[in-house]
Protein backbone atom coordinates (compact mmCIF):
# COMPACT_ATOMS: atom_id res chain seq x y z
CA UNK A 1 0.00 0.00 0.00
CA UNK A 2 1.51 3.26 -0.81
CA UNK A 3 0.48 6.00 1.63
CA UNK A 4 1.30 10.42 0.61
CA UNK A 5 1.52 12.19 3.35
CA UNK A 6 1.62 15.95 3.20
CA UNK A 7 2.51 18.34 5.52
CA UNK A 8 3.62 22.19 6.48
CA UNK A 9 -0.36 23.71 5.83
CA UNK A 10 -1.68 26.39 8.86
CA UNK A 11 -3.30 29.38 8.84
CA UNK A 12 -1.36 32.28 7.55
CA UNK A 13 -2.32 36.53 6.60
CA UNK A 14 -2.32 37.82 3.35
CA UNK A 15 1.15 38.19 1.42
CA UNK A 16 2.59 35.86 4.08
CA UNK A 17 4.15 32.47 2.45
CA UNK A 18 3.95 28.71 3.48
CA UNK A 19 6.01 25.86 2.37
CA UNK A 20 4.31 22.01 2.12
CA UNK A 21 6.00 18.95 1.80
CA UNK A 22 4.83 15.47 0.50
CA UNK A 23 6.45 12.36 1.28
CA UNK A 24 6.16 8.78 1.46
CA UNK A 25 4.73 6.91 4.46
CA UNK A 26 6.26 3.25 4.47
CA UNK A 27 6.82 2.02 1.11
CA UNK A 28 8.29 4.04 -1.52
CA UNK A 29 7.75 3.61 -5.36
CA UNK A 30 9.03 4.87 -8.43
CA UNK A 31 7.27 8.20 -9.40
CA UNK A 32 7.15 9.75 -12.71
CA UNK A 33 5.67 13.02 -12.14
CA UNK A 34 4.34 14.60 -8.53
CA UNK A 35 2.16 17.29 -8.49
CA UNK A 36 0.45 19.33 -5.80
CA UNK A 37 -3.84 19.88 -6.51
CA UNK A 38 -6.20 22.20 -4.23
CA UNK A 39 -9.64 22.33 -3.67
CA UNK A 40 -11.68 24.90 -1.95
CA UNK A 41 -14.81 24.46 -0.60
CA UNK A 42 -17.89 24.05 -3.36
CA UNK A 43 -15.31 23.82 -5.79
CA UNK A 44 -13.50 21.70 -7.97
CA UNK A 45 -10.07 20.27 -7.52
CA UNK A 46 -7.55 22.22 -9.64
CA UNK A 47 -3.69 21.41 -10.23
CA UNK A 48 -1.58 24.08 -9.60
CA UNK A 49 2.14 22.46 -9.86
CA UNK A 50 3.81 19.80 -11.29
CA UNK A 51 7.08 18.59 -11.75
CA UNK A 52 8.92 15.59 -13.72
CA UNK A 53 11.24 13.63 -11.39
CA UNK A 54 13.84 12.98 -14.04
CA UNK A 55 14.34 16.66 -15.90
CA UNK A 56 13.02 18.49 -13.26
CA UNK A 57 10.77 20.43 -16.14
CA UNK A 58 8.17 21.98 -13.85
CA UNK A 59 4.15 23.11 -14.94
CA UNK A 60 1.67 25.54 -13.38
CA UNK A 61 -1.06 26.73 -13.18
CA UNK A 62 -1.88 30.57 -14.32
CA UNK A 63 -3.92 31.53 -10.63
CA UNK A 64 -0.07 30.60 -9.00
CA UNK A 65 2.44 30.65 -11.84
CA UNK A 66 4.93 33.74 -10.31
CA UNK A 67 3.91 33.02 -6.87
CA UNK A 68 4.51 29.36 -6.36
CA UNK A 69 7.67 26.87 -6.61
CA UNK A 70 7.17 23.17 -7.17
CA UNK A 71 10.75 21.35 -6.02
CA UNK A 72 11.80 18.10 -5.13
CA UNK A 73 14.26 16.09 -3.38
CA UNK A 74 14.56 13.02 -5.15
CA UNK A 75 17.05 11.23 -2.63
CA UNK A 76 14.14 11.84 -0.04
CA UNK A 77 11.38 10.62 -1.85
CA UNK A 78 9.87 14.14 -0.86
CA UNK A 79 8.48 17.40 -2.86
CA UNK A 80 7.53 20.53 -2.11
CA UNK A 81 5.39 23.57 -2.72
CA UNK A 82 6.62 27.29 -1.88
CA UNK A 83 3.81 29.26 -1.93
CA UNK A 84 4.53 33.16 -1.56
CA UNK A 85 2.54 36.61 -1.63
CA UNK A 86 -0.36 34.41 -0.55
CA UNK A 87 -4.10 35.59 -1.12
CA UNK A 88 -7.66 34.89 0.68
CA UNK A 89 -8.59 32.78 -2.53
CA UNK A 90 -5.03 30.55 -1.89
CA UNK A 91 -7.14 28.64 0.64
CA UNK A 92 -7.59 25.44 -0.11
CA UNK A 93 -7.63 21.63 0.99
CA UNK A 94 -3.93 20.77 -0.91
CA UNK A 95 -3.39 17.69 -1.51
CA UNK A 96 -0.05 15.92 -3.32
CA UNK A 97 -0.14 13.46 -5.72
CA UNK A 98 2.55 11.10 -7.65
CA UNK A 99 2.05 9.14 -10.95
CA UNK A 100 4.00 5.88 -10.60
CA UNK A 101 6.64 5.05 -12.95
CA UNK A 102 5.10 2.40 -15.34
CA UNK A 103 1.54 3.62 -14.32
CA UNK A 104 -0.32 3.46 -18.14
CA UNK A 105 -1.43 7.30 -17.45
CA UNK A 106 -3.44 9.25 -20.42
CA UNK A 107 -1.51 12.00 -22.22
CA UNK A 108 -3.02 14.77 -20.73
CA UNK A 109 -1.27 18.08 -19.23
CA UNK A 110 0.51 17.51 -16.12
CA UNK A 111 -1.75 19.41 -13.61
CA UNK A 112 -4.35 17.23 -14.56
CA UNK A 113 -5.97 14.92 -12.07
CA UNK A 114 -6.10 11.59 -14.46
CA UNK A 115 -2.25 11.82 -14.53
CA UNK A 116 -2.13 10.76 -11.11
CA UNK A 117 -2.77 7.33 -9.16
CA UNK A 118 -1.69 7.81 -5.89
CA UNK A 119 -2.66 11.09 -3.60
CA UNK A 120 -2.32 12.06 -0.19
CA UNK A 121 -5.22 13.36 2.26
CA UNK A 122 -4.46 16.63 1.99
CA UNK A 123 -3.21 19.29 4.14
CA UNK A 124 -5.36 22.77 4.94
CA UNK A 125 -3.91 25.97 4.09
CA UNK A 126 -6.00 29.01 5.39
CA UNK A 127 -5.26 32.79 4.26
CA UNK A 128 -7.06 35.47 5.79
Amino acid sequence: HVQLVESGGGSVQAGGSLKLSCTFAGRTIGVHLKAWFRQAPGKEREGVAAIVSGSGSTYYSDSVSGRFTISQDNSKFTWYLEMNSLTPDDTAMYYCAAQEIGWPAPAQRPTSEAMYNHWGQGTQVTVS
